[in-house]
């Protein structure tokens, strides 16, 4: 199997086209015409992960953030950038990315995300198709919803804010969605789930009168790291897929 069967069928889940005019998605590092029998799939390509990868020895990582974003103007081994590009050349391991259009695609990190939380996806959140919008089978407490949220995402604390209301109606936005709080509102969601949510956007979900949950960049939309494991390891049977073990919860809680 090669990097580029594998890449063809990622295309497949969440083509290029879908992503934002910004973003840098695609392989980024390697060589498609590279066989691969072991595969490293994470959220980001990190120093960690990429050990990871040359340990296991395999020649292909797939993750959500891109390598990637701006013109490389320099590859030094004193750089962290750098650092890694060199170590993917140097051991044979190519980089597929896929962001905002993962973020956007049916399937994807946002309807990854709803599952997690328990609920079916309605509608998109906004107009560039990211995000969620849906409804709990039944209405709960919302200090009930923060404990399955922290659970679902596996993660070690999650902020909040506690508008009174009781939650049915949600919208969720995997990653940075701060800015989604009034959409989310308009759609008359009781309560909003993203992360990297600004203090800005705490007081204007206090006016607005409705829950706001940060649950975490890499929690919100890491769920949808197994969901792509499953995927192609049933499309490709051949090719050994390890959901990165090292990978995690950057951020950590005081308490």
């Amino acid at each position: 199997m090669t990097v580029e069967s594998i890449y063809n069928y990622l295309e497949e889940l969440a083509p290029t086209e879908l992503k934002m005019d910004f973003d840098n998605v695609g392989l980024l590092v390697g060589d498609l015409g590279s066989e691969v029998k072991k595969c490293v799939v994470a959220l980001d390509i990190t120093d960690e992960v990429i050990d990871e990868a040359i340990d296991l020895g395999a020649r292909l990582i797939v993750s959500h953030h891109p390598l990637i974003f701006e013109p490389v103007k320099r590859i030094i081994y004193s750089e962290p950038q750098g650092r890694k590009l060199m170590k993917l050349i140097k051991n044979g391991i190519s980089a597929v990315c896929m962001h905002t259009n993962l973020d956007i695609a049916e399937g994807g990190v946002n309807d990854a995300l709803m599952a997690a939380v328990g609920c079916e996806p309605q509608m998109p959140l906004d107009e560039t198709g990211c995000g969620r919008v849906g409804e709990l089978s039944d209405e709960r407490e919302l200090s009930e919803f923060l404990a399955m949220c922290k659970t679902a995402l596996n993660a070690n604390g999650l902020r909040y804010y506690d508008a009174g209301n009781k939650v049915k109606r949600i919208a969720v936005m995997g990653g940075s969605g701060g800015s989604a709080v009034g959409t989310a509102k308009s759609l008359g969601c009781d309560t909003y789930l993203t992360s990297d949510v600004k203090y800005s956007q705490f007081l204007e979900a206090k006016e607005l009168g409705i829950n706001l949950i940060d649950g975490d960049h890499f929690c919100t939309e890491n769920v949808v790291v197994p969901v792509l494991h499953k995927k192609l390891s049933e499309r490709f049977p051949d090719v050994d897929f390890v959901v990165s073990k090292c990978h995690c919860q950057t951020a950590e809680f005081f308490v």
